[in-house]
C-alpha cells in the first residue's frame, strides 16, 4: 500500500470487551470475543479540500479483533487501499437511495460499514431473502465489535463499532460521531437529544421506526415461517413509530453541528446500519468503484457454510449492484424549507 502524503492519525488499543450500552439488542447474536491485535497499525487521514472532504486509510482498525480466521470465517485481515470522497456541504434528494450491496460510509477510524451479506435463502441472489448479518440464524463469525473479515481480508462493521463507540463518547451517554456516509452526511451512535431542535434537552437512547412484520412470509419461492428478523425483507417501516426517519435519521442539532443538519444513527435495533441514503451517495464507496470497495475477491458478509444453508457467490465474484431508489415504502421527504 502507497504511504498517504498526509498526516496519519494513529489511534490508541481498545479494551477488548465493549459495554452493555453497546451491544446490539438480539439474545441469538454469537459475538466472538475480540482479544487479537490487528496485524498493521492503523492509518487513517480525514481532510478537506474545497468542497471535498477525502478520508484515506488501510482499513486496519484502531481496537483489538476476533480471531481471523475463525470457524465461520476462514478471511485474515489485510491492509485496504482505501480512498473516499464526499461533499463538505451534502443536499437531500428528491429520492431516497437504496445502499444495496455497496459500502454505507466509513468510521472514524477507517474502517468502513458494510449492512449487507452475500447470503441469500437458497442462494437465490435475485430474491428479496437476503440473511440480515445480526440476525442471529447464521452464524458469519462477527466480533464484539460487529464486525468481521470479507474474502478480501477487509474487516468491516454490521453495525455498532462498539470499541470505536466506547472510546469515542468516553463511556457516556452523549451524541457521538462516529463517521461519514457516503452521501456526506455526519453518522453518531445510538444517541440524540430528546428534541433535535434542542442540545439542552437531554439525551436519549434513539429508536429507529421499524419492526418486524406480522405473521408468515407469504411466496412460493419465500421460506416458510414467521418474519422473525432472519432475513432484511423480514422488517418493515413504520412512520412515526420511532424516532427516525426511513432512511435511520433525522433532522436537528448535534455538537458538531450546532446550526443543525440532517444525520444518521446507528440504531441498537434494526435496521442498524442505515439501508437507506437521504442524498446522493459518491461512487467511491460503490463495491469495486473508482478508489472505494475492495477488490480482487468475492464479495459478502461472511464465508460459505454447509449443511443446506446459505453460500457465498461465486469464487472470483467482485460484482455489485449500484446504488438504486428504495426497494419499498414511500420515497423520505426533503428537509423543512429553508433548511439544509
Amino acid at each position: 500500500m502507497k504511504p498517504f502524503p498526509l498526516l496519519l492519525l494513529f489511534a490508541l488499543p481498545l479494551a477488548a470487551h465493549p459495554n452493555h450500552e453497546a451491544s446490539v439488542h438480539n439474545d441469538d447474536l454469537d459475538l466472538k470475543q475480540a482479544h487479537t491485535d490487528p496485524p498493521a497499525r492503523n492509518q487513517v487521514s480525514i481532510r478537506v479540500a474545497g468542497k471535498r472532504r477525502i478520508i484515506q486509510s488501510n482499513g486496519i482498525p484502531d481496537h483489538d479483533t476476533g480471531q481471523f480466521p475463525s470457524r465461520n470465517n476462514p478471511n485474515s485481515i489485510t491492509e485496504q487501499s482505501y480512498s473516499f470522497e464526499i461533499p463538505v456541504k451534502p443536499e437531500v434528494s428528491s429520492r431516497g437511495t437504496a445502499v444495496g450491496h455497496n459500502l454505507f460510509g466509513v468510521a472514524l477510524n477507517g474502517v468502513v460499514f458494510d449492512p449487507a451479506t452475500a447470503e441469500y435463502y437458497r442462494n437465490d441472489r435475485s430474491s428479496d431473502w437476503n440473511y440480515e448479518a445480526l440476525g442471529g440464524a447464521v452464524d458469519l463469525g462477527l466480533d464484539d465489535h460487529h464486525a468481521h473479515v470479507q474474502p478480501t481480508g477487509a474487516y468491516h462493521y454490521h453495525g455498532l463499532p462498539s470499541g470505536l463507540f466506547e472510546r469515542l463518547s468516553g463511556g457516556k451517554q452523549q451524541m457521538t460521531l462516529v463517521g461519514w456516509a457516503a452521501d456526506g452526511f455526519p453518522i453518531y451512535g445510538l444517541y440524540g437529544y430528546k428534541d433535535p431542535k434542542d442540545a439542552k434537552s437531554g439525551v436519549v437512547k434513539v429508536r429507529s421506526s421499524y419492526r418486524l412484520k406480522q405473521g408468515t412470509r407469504q411466496g412460493s419461492a419465500a421460506p416458510r415461517g414467521k418474519h422473525d428478523g432472519t432475513y432484511t425483507s423480514d422488517y418493515e417501516y413504520v412512520d412515526g413509530l420511532g424516532d427516525l426517519d426511513e432512511c435511520n435519521g433525522r433532522f436537528g442539532v448535534t455538537p458538531e453541528f450546532p446550526e443543525g443538519s440532517y444525520h444518521y444513527i446507528l440504531s441498537e435495533d434494526y435496521p442498524f446500519i442505515p439501508r437507506l441514503f437521504r442524498g446522493e451517495p459518491n461512487r467511491t464507496f460503490m463495491k469495486g468503484g473508482p478508489g472505494g470497495g475492495q477488490r480482487g475477491g468475492p464479495p459478502g458478509g461472511g464465508p460459505p457454510v454447509g449443511g443446506g444453508r446459505p453460500q457465498g457467490p461465486p469464487p472470483g465474484s467482485d460484482r455489485r449492484p449500484p446504488f438504486g431508489h428504495p426497494p419499498h415504502g414511500n420515497p423520505p421527504e426533503g428537509p423543512p424549507p429553508g433548511r439544509r
